[in-house]
């Protein structure tokens, strides 16, 4: 493949598809002479938009970077397209050879003694895999096209690449999918120049094994670096010829379905890293799904596929940054194969991480109840206190929290998340002590104790906890029953024990929109719900709640000591409402 022109393209992308640039794909089958037109115009937006960024270069320099520190290797395997495809107003261009000149000069003069780039973490073997795959992308794009004028960019990227494998071949990693990204960095030096140091890395990596649970998360449990693990396995599969690698992100992308709302966001609420408090979409999973669509003749994946090109987002994840993905990877230009339905009426539970998801039509419910026990707050570990989410349409109710006001023991957080009947149970009991003197055997004159926690975890202190008996102990339990019926969502909310307790439920609306119903507290997003129904609109979409109920006002500090000690908080932008009560408190409250 010395160059790959338009007419190439659509003759291996029949049943593509452009409809992306206007709604997410509603019918069976595809017609399959309007795909040569939308195949031809995808393939178009990509060359014109990959052309856009390299006029921009041209421009504005590194001005006009748009990756940070992986911005070179982006920008050489943007180049690389452009130059070697003949739809591009770049091809051949004299301007593109001294730009990708540049672009290895400026990934020279960043190269570290020992082969690794400092782009992010300093000298570090993963955050320079990251920069591999579109990197050597480029270079695998130039090898194809035999111009002299790209002799000198070859040689002297070639021996950037080849200390930079010296690096990964021997450097270590931090997190589990570094181990992938590794592995996928060397899988593409060793596309470009074979040698058995590389795959014997990878087989080391591969040798500790491929954790998946039976739902489909990989260890981390991340939609954003499930995208990193998923690319990563398909492309050692591919370059290696392992087709047994395809397994886990084929896995991991049938339950990405179920974790995707009708507008392409991805419920993240589950996750073990930081993308638990942020938006993802499926949209950066699209080349994935387009790969094993094809690869393996799969409709479902193929439906996914051109409801992914009517997503938000589309044109800058995909249309703006593919052109090198699809001129390198070939299964890419294969048409899809024929078209099944997906189903949007379905309910199900993740029972790995304790999540249910329920969707009617535009209309979602998640549940969750499955946080890390003991409750750490670090990288690495569920926390969420997100146990309930509700969608109809463009209507959202990002997430609802309970807090009470008992010991500043925070957030409550279900103990795992169970099915009785068609009603999902969240539970959580909490218990805090006083404590006795210690025994007497175990007193010391100098008053030196142990530095320990507290047994239910709120602080420390050189006071020997484990050790002392306790009395007056005070208990919280709190349950939560959720019943779905055709879209509408009751929630019954049950706190007893301690009595006095001030209870807050917390309902974090989207920013967007408008209330109607509540009353204003002490600021201009926060809302009670007195009494009666409340409802958010937006656009032509809206979610009716209620009954409110208003007890008392405490509706700040409410995230406990874990965070208020470093003077944290995990309140999020949004309109939010509150109804509050005092226990024993029970109340339902229902969403339609």
């Amino acid at each position: 493949m010395k160059k790959i022109s338009r007419n190439t393209f659509i003759k291996q992308s029949i049943g593509l598809g452009g409809a992306m640039y206007l709604m997410p794909f509603l019918g069976y089958p595809h017609n399959k002479n309007k795909s040569f037109r939308e195949a031809d115009e995808l393939w178009q937006h990509m060359v014109t938009a990959n052309d856009r960024h390299i006029k921009a270069l041209i421009d504005k320099g590194d001005e006009a970077n748009r990756h940070g520190g992986r911005s070179y290797g982006y920008n050489f395997a943007m180049l690389a397209s452009g130059y070697c495809c003949d739809d591009s107003k770049f091809f051949e261009s004299d301007k593109v050879v001294d730009l990708l000149n540049d672009a290895t000069d400026k990934l020279i003069e960043s190269q570290r003694p020992d082969g690794t780039i400092n782009a992010g973490n300093l000298e570090s073997p993963p955050d320079t895999a990251f920069i591999m795959e579109p990197l050597c992308a480029g270079v695998f794009i130039l090898n194809q096209h035999d111009s002299t004028a790209l002799s000198g960019v070859k040689e002297r990227i070639k021996e950037f690449l080849l200390k930079t494998g010296e690096a990964l071949t021997v450097g270590g990693i931090h997190t589990p999918n570094h181990r992938w990204v590794v592995c996928h960095a060397l899988a593409r030096i060793n596309q470009l120049y074979p040698d058995a140091k590389y795959v014997n890395r990878i087989d080391e990596w591969l040798s500790e094994g491929i954790y998946m649970d039976e739902d489909g998360h990989y260890p981390e449990r991340s939609m954003n670096y499930s995208d990193v693990e998923n690319n990563a396995f398909i492309t050692l599969g591919r370059l290696l010829n392992r087709p047994a690698l395809f397994e886990a992100p084929r896995k991991s992308l049938q339950m990405t379905y179920y974790y995707m709302e009708p507008n392409g966001d991805l419920v993240t609420t589950d996750s073990r890293r930081q993308d638990q408090y942020s938006h993802r979409s499926i949209v950066v999973q699209y080349l994935h799904y387009r790969f094993l669509a094809i690869h393996d003749a799969d409709g479902k994946f193929a439906s996914i596929v051109k409801m992914i090109e009517g997503f938000p987002g589309f044109e800058n994840i995909v249309v703006e940054e593919a052109l090198f993905h699809f001129m390198e990877d070939e299964t890419l230009r294969q048409p899809l194969p024929q078209l099944e339905p997906v189903s949007t009426n379905y309910e199900k539970l993740f029972k790995t991480s304790s999540l249910a998801r329920i969707r009617r039509e535009d209309t979602t419910l998640t549940v969750f109840g499955g946080v890390d026990w003991p409750l750490i707050i670090a990288s690495g570990r569920s926390v969420s206190p997100n146990f309930f989410s509700y969608r109809k349409g463009n209507a959202i109710l990002w997430y609802m929290r309970m807090s009470a006001s008992f010991f500043s023991m925070g957030h409550f957080r279900s103990e795992g998340l169970k099915k009785e009947g068609n009603k999902y149970i969240l539970y959580q009991k909490l218990q805090a002590p006083y404590y006795q003197p210690l025994p007497d055997q175990l007193k010391n004159k100098d008053g030196d104790y142990e530095l320990t926690p507290s047994v239910d975890g709120r602080f420390w202190s050189k006071m020997a906890f484990d050790k002392r008996p306790v009395s007056n102990v005070k208990t919280l339990e709190s349950k939560v029953t959720l019943e779905e019926i055709n879209g509408k969502a009751e929630l019954l909310f049950e706190v007893s024990g301690l009595e006095g307790v001030a209870v807050t439920i917390e309902l974090c609306f989207d920013e967007n929109g408008s209330l109607k119903g509540v009353e204003e507290a002490n600021s201009e997003e926060d809302y009670f719900l007195a009494s009666g129904k409340g409802v958010f609109e937006q656009g032509e979409d809206k979610i009716t709640f209620g009954p409110g109920v208003k007890k008392h006002e405490r509706i700040r500090r409410l995230d406990g000591e874990k965070y208020s000690v470093h003077f944290g908080s995990l309140r999020t932008q949004g309109n939010h409402v509150y109804l509050t009560g005092v226990t024993p408190f029970t109340h339902k409250l229902t969403f339609e």
